[in-house]
């Protein structure tokens, strides 16, 4: 069972992608690899092309990356979310 005290102390990641259809494919892509994700407005303090970021437990940082390679989906970088 996950506490809040568990949750607080999780860090997330976001991938920044080039536009909402590489967003929505990354999303796909994730999910039928396993990995529990989900899509975000880009924070203020980011740039991208698109408005939206995929949201993501920092643990999972190098599944993320395989699966997005092995899927040739485009991204612009992977980031701790502070």
């Amino acid at each position: 069972m996950v506490t809040k005290q568990d949750d607080a102390t999780r860090q997330y990641g976001i991938v920044l992608l080039p536009s909402t259809s590489h967003a929505i494919r990354a999303e796909k892509v994730l999910n039928a690899a396993g990995i529990s994700c989900r899509l975000i407005p880009v924070p203020r303090h980011l740039s991208s092309d698109c408005g939206l970021a995929l949201c993501f437990e920092w643990s999972d940082r190098g599944k993320v990356a395989t699966a997005l390679r092995a899927a040739q989906v485009n991204y612009e970088r992977i980031l701790l979310l502070n």
